[in-house]
């Protein structure tokens, strides 16, 4: 009979086999020159799973200079970018692998880099893994594949929970971003934390500030982008991490909304954040800006609270102040401008629709609503549509209802007007045609004046334009 062991030591091989026979290749070069080759890590992992990509991680005890030798007899492009922490990389058709030299690495307490070292035998290397799940390998140098699993991973995965191979707190010590990659793990597979890992990461949380903001936001991202992020995000907050390097969002748990009097603000975005990650087939799947958006859309109310006659709270030009601290805190986690700009617009917006009321607005608004949006205009439309979550069904409703049919109001004016590229109806070079000057900050003013024309009333043509443009300029002297 066969045990759990066998069972998932048949799954991998056959998984393996089977998904990537590229592997097997890869081996037997290994195996020629006298060195051990073993699918180790996640692709082990996700083989028992079922789910085995494209990237393979491997181990070796050859050096990295005899790696990048045999994957250049092998792959179709090797780099060697990671050579110093002992990785070479390659890719051989769809399949992109990198083979790492057993190792040991360590932060002392002040460093912001691994001490990398590289080490003798394989069990040695799975000891330094960062939880049991990841510390099984897949040997395929012997003579028939052998799986090898020193630390009961197979059990954890059976039990759906995160274990460390030794203890807790040596491995965070080691290298402390595991904590939040035991976040990561819960919010993509649904396991949950074993209490001795999560009592070690709440006294350890303070750790995290050795690790560079760029590592922190690379893994904050996996967990945005996972299939349930509230998971991930409420260990985050619960065990004290989110405090060194996204303050913003634990402070919401302490404001109770104007309009949402049933749950905290805290929990309002994480409800927001799951909403919009429902209606994300109209980006067509994950859309990071947007789930940024969602998550932080309120981060300005904490700043902004006033009590309100009544015993009410308010939390006015919050979304200015949020888009503010939205863009500071996205430039100390390294994300790139575009990144910044884009999710900071969408905070600084997600209000404007509440303006709209019973669809009151002229078409001049709604032009002005399409335009501020710019390309973000269906990431706005989600994020509104998500931002509502009342209990009360009707509210709801009639919400959705008058969305709805701004939405209808926006396509029909796109239709009409092509309000996607809305532009004055003189270019430049013709208002220093009609106003005989040449190119100067005024020509830009004039420009702006037939630009707010256009959004006012719409296209008037040429002849309109003109006469409007000849106008302003005698007021202009």
């Amino acid at each position: 009979m066969k045990t759990p062991i066998d069972a998932a030591a048949q799954l991998a091989i056959t998984t393996l086999t089977s998904r990537a026979p590229e592997a097997t290749e890869l081996a037997s070069l290994f195996k020629s020159a006298g060195y051990k080759l073993a699918l180790v890590g996640g692709p082990v992992r996700d083989a028992i799973l079922g789910r085995l990509g494209n990237d393979l991680d491997f181990t070796t005890d050859a050096h990295p200079k005899d790696c990048e030798k045999i994957l250049n007899k092998w792959a179709d492009s090797v780099w060697d970018i990671g050579a110093a922490f002992g990785t070479v990389a390659g890719k051989k058709g769809e399949i992109t692998v990198e083979v790492t030299t057993y190792r040991s690495e360590s932060y002392d307490s002040s460093s912001r880099k691994p001490n990398v070292e590289f080490g003798k035998t394989i069990e040695g290397d799975l000891a330094r893994r960062d939880f049991t799940i990841n510390a099984m390998a897949l040997e395929l140098t012997t003579p028939e594949p052998t799986f090898i699993d020193l630390f009961n991973g197979v059990a954890d995965l059976q039990n759906k929970l995160i274990k460390t191979p030794g203890k807790a707190e040596e491995s965070f010590s080691d290298d402390p971003l595991r904590m939040m990659r035991a976040a990561r793990f819960m919010s993509q597979l649904n396991f949950e934390i074993d209490p001795s890992v999560l009592v070690a990461i709440k006294s350890m949380a303070t750790r995290l500030e050795i690790i560079s903001f760029e590592r922190i936001r690379d893994e904050f991202i996996k967990i945005l982008m996972s299939p349930s992020p509230r998971i991930g995000i409420t260990v985050l907050v619960e065990t004290g991490l989110a405090d060194y390097f996204l303050p913003e969002v634990p402070k919401l748990k302490l404001e109770i909304d104007e309009h949402h009097h049933h749950k905290d603000v805290y929990e309002h975005s994480l409800t927001v954040l799951e909403q919009a990650i429902g209606l994300e087939s109209r980006l067509d799947g994950p859309n990071l800006t947007l789930r940024l958006a969602a998550l932080l859309h309120d981060i300005g109310k904490p700043k902004t609270k006033q009590l309100i006659a009544g015993g009410g709270v308010s939390f006015h030009h919050h979304e200015v102040v949020g888009a503010r601290m939205c863009k500071e805190r996205m430039k100390k986690l390294r994300f790139d401008n575009h990144m910044i700009e884009d999710v900071s617009q969408l905070v600084f917006l997600h209000l404007r629709f509440h303006g709209y009321g019973s669809g009151e607005w002229t078409d001049s608004a709604v032009r002005r609503y399409v335009r501020d949006a710019g390309p973000l205009l269906t990431h706005l439309h989600l994020l509104t549509r998500a931002d509502c979550t009342t209990r009360n069904k009707k509210k709801a409703e009639s919400l959705a209802k008058t969305y709805d049919q701004l939405e209808e109001r926006i396509a029909l004016l796109m239709e009409q007007e092509e309000l996607d590229k809305i532009r004055p109806d003189l270019s430049g070079e013709e208002i220093m045609q009609i106003l005989a000057i040449k190119p100067s900050p005024t020509v830009g003013k004039a420009y702006d004046f037939l630009l707010e024309l256009r959004l006012e009333k719409g296209p008037i043509g040429k002849e309109a334009a003109t006469a409007e443009l000849l106008t302003w300029w005698k007021g202009q002297n």
